[in-house]
């Protein structure tokens, strides 16, 4: 509550705190969707934690292939812990409250670990081209020094893309009756909306930085595998380019599993309000929990290697 003096000459406000949603319209079955939801994050943190343990004790995965992967599944990591507290704690306990800061740091995790995401989709992406155009280079193109720059590139890229975008939030004036979320964390577009202010170069910036990042990789993915699918078409036996292509499935559908969400996100916050509050939730818990979930799941199925690796770390033993 604000003090009866702060009433008069208000000329800048910022709300104390922000009040989350679950589901909108499900509320009274919280509890149930609780259960699935911790389902999925466990599943989440259990699959690609197991990646970076198998990767780590098996010596024959020490590859960049997998190094990228361990990559993507640290990214899965961080993207669940950046939503996991407050989507439980909303579904569980009902706690609905966050402050702004906290707000503004879950926000900045969460977009950022999608930005690095997208950025070692792309990465993996080049690792396909290298090793199908160039297999007698592979070993030399991708050593361990120039992985861990990319890797290193990746996290510089993301942070430096996001830094701005709490303290372009922070000079915001906010309305003090809209402080209630449209999900259980705090999403960017989401947040900048309940503003008493010009937006635009918030909303600019955001573009920038989506077009920047998510939107120059995709093409760039896409560009990868056409030099790919060049390059199979010239090999001369048909079983070896089915094998060639086996090699990027796996690839192809973790890229599937996170862009289809993303471009879904983007065009309902830009084009669907009139849509109800609860295809916004859903779309941005299947963009945001999904791919963490799956990818294991993904690499696992389709990777010998990667499910034997995983099964002898559940065993516990390693290889020597």
């Amino acid at each position: 509550m604000l003090p009866p003096q702060s009433n008069v000459n208000i000329s800048f406000f910022q709300p104390p705190a922000f009040l989350m949603i679950g589901i909108p319209g499900l509320e009274a079955f919280h509890g149930w969707i609780s259960i699935l939801f911790s389902c999925m994050y466990t599943a989440a943190l259990t699959g690609n934690c197991l990646i970076l343990l198998a990767v780590r004790r098996t010596p024959s995965l020490h590859q960049p292939m997998y190094y990228f992967l361990s990559m993507l599944a640290l990214t899965d990591v961080g993207l669940t812990l950046s939503t996991l507290p407050t989507t439980l704690a909303v579904l569980w306990f009902d706690h609905s409250l966050i402050a702004f800061n906290a707000c503004l740091a879950q926000m900045f995790f969460l977009h950022s670990f999608s930005v690095v995401e997208s950025s070692v989709l792309l990465a993996m992406s080049y690792d396909r081209f290298v090793a199908i155009s160039k297999p007698l280079h592979y070993a030399a193109i991708l050593t361990n020094t120039i992985i861990i720059r990319i890797g290193l590139t990746i996290v510089a890229r993301a942070t430096v893309s996001l830094f701005p975008v709490p303290f372009l939030l922070k000079r915001l004036n906010f309305c003090p009756g809209k402080i209630l979320l449209s999900h259980s964390f705090c999403f960017h577009a989401d947040v900048m909306k309940k503003a008493c202010a010009d937006i635009t170069i918030n909303i600019l910036y955001g573009l920038y930085v989506v077009l920047s990042t998510v939107g120059v990789d995709s093409l760039l993915i896409v560009l990868s595998y056409t030099l790919i699918l060049h390059t199979v078409m010239g090999l001369a036996s048909p079983r070896e380019r089915i094998r060639a292509l086996n090699t990027c499935i796996s690839h192809i559908l973790a890229v599937l599993v996170f862009y289809i969400p993303v471009i879904g996100v983007s065009m309902i916050h830009r084009f669907g309000r009139h849509l109800p509050p609860i295809v916004h939730a859903l779309v941005a818990y299947v963009y945001l929990v999904v791919p963490p979930v799956l990818n294991p799941i993904i690499y696992s199925v389709k990777s010998k290697p990667i499910r034997e690796a995983m099964l002898r770390v559940l065993r516990g033993k390693g290889q020597g």
